[in-house]
């Protein structure tokens, strides 16, 4: 399996040289080369699969066993989970009126990107130990990538992380979190700014390949492909909870409601769907609301400021992974999704052409949320329960902390 980046220009990479990158040296993400098409028999076999089973099977699909043998990858797979809470790793509960709660924080930080961190950490310590090399992690955070981050890496003699935090901006019990851990190899530092901002002078490090390069640097935020690998299993877990049976003609359909602020899930759903997953996608933001202006007129622009809410880690202007989408929609054409991109670096706004607008229409259906604390259970009875009677809402954490 290659990786090819968004934009087109940087060199094609495996599924290492993805992993130990932050953004690829053309500025954009990494991407495989050809998405893989399941078919119903593999649909059907995976259906009966545990949590940890799917993520086996996707990560196998994605690696390759030239890179990591399929022995070790369930080792390094079983490893990541032996900490969580629930004997399943996630579960779904099942409410009324159709709708399903899939409980994804059940890890030790109650994150739900404990899920994808606690992997991608054992993916970079396989390799490190294999090729006998240091690496230093830069993440910048809204609220729970730090401290998922921190907690998946901490005391690794081969991984230093850095974690910029912006002040004023994370809970309370994030920011504790993130600033007591004292282990050597941890370095936390409160930033002024929001978690957008603080972002860029992180994308402008990464752009300095040379430097990356002399001091080992990667980033384990939704910008490395491996964090969006392993959220598809979450997709599919929920797919085959929700369905009773594969023997209908043609599958049947669940609505996944997906809170997101970076669009790291949601990119992994959309990427599931594309490789042949039977879902509908509904996407649920708070005021912050730039995707809903997005997809329902083609407005890729900023707002003047960032509106903070409850769900502080869903209060993002700019969600990087809607480069991933864009990508998709336009066919994988690196020449549409880099002018398109290059434009809003500049600008900090772009009108989607509208043969973009309308395929983002037909494969999204879009609500936005105005006041919402990140609860998927309060998001969607009225509006999509009963509607279609099959809805998986997918929250962030208990509080619906999302956002990559």
């Amino acid at each position: 399996m290659w990786y090819v980046s968004t934009r087109g220009i940087a060199p094609r990479v495996n599924f290492e040289g993805a992993l130990f990158s932050g953004y690829a040296p053309d500025g954009g993400l990494f991407m495989p080369e050809e998405l893989p098409q399941l078919d119903r028999e593999t649909l059907c076999q995976w259906s009966t699969l545990s949590y940890p089973g799917l993520v086996k099977e996707l990560c196998a699909l994605f690696i390759g066993s030239e890179l990591i043998p399929k022995d070790d990858l369930n080792d390094l797979i079983d490893r990541a989970f032996s900490r969580f809470r629930h004997r399943e790793v996630v579960h779904l509960s099942r409410l009324r009126n159709g709708l399903n709660v899939l409980e994804l924080w059940h890890g030790v930080t109650y994150a739900f990107k404990d899920l994808s961190l606690s992997c991608t950490a054992q993916f970079l310590q396989y390799f490190l130990e294999k090729r006998e090399k240091h690496v230093t992690v830069v993440v910048g955070t809204s609220g729970d990538t730090g401290s998922a981050a921190i907690e998946s890496v901490q005391g690794a003699k081969n991984v230093d992380i850095i974690v910029l935090l912006p002040q004023g901006h994370c809970t309370k019990i994030q920011e504790l979190q993130m600033t007591t851990v004292l282990k050597e190899n941890v370095h936390v530092f409160g930033v002024e700014g929001n978690s957008d901002e603080l972002d860029e002078p992180i994308k402008t490090v990464f752009a300095d390949v040379a430097f990356v390069k002399k001091h080992n640097l990667m980033s384990l935020n939704s910008i490395n492909w491996s964090r969006v690998l392993v959220q598809m299993a979450h997709h599919f877990f929920a797919y085959f909870q929700c369905t009773p049976s594969l023997d209908t003609h043609p599958l049947p359909l669940v609505e996944v409601v997906v809170p997101t602020g970076a669009a790291g899930n949601l990119a992994a759903g959309y990427i599931a769907q594309k490789i042949g997953l039977p879902i509908r996608l509904v996407v649920a933001v708070n005021r912050n609301d730039i995707i809903h202006r997005t997809v329902q007129q083609g407005d890729f622009s900023l707002s003047e400021a960032v509106k903070s809410t409850l769900a502080s880690a869903m209060d993002i202007q700019v969600p990087y992974n809607m480069e991933r989408v864009f990508w998709l929609l336009s066919g994988c054409d690196s020449q549409v999704t880099r002018a398109l991109m290059e434009q809003f670096e500049r600008t900090q706004s772009v009108n989607l052409p509208k043969e973009l607008h309308s395929k983002e229409r037909q494969d999204y259906e879009q609500m936005a949320v105005m006041e919402c604390d990140g609860c998927c259970v309060e998001l969607c009875p009225g509006n999509c329960g009963p509607r279609r009677g099959n809805v998986t809402g997918i929250p962030r954490t208990v509080r619906g902390r999302g956002g990559g």
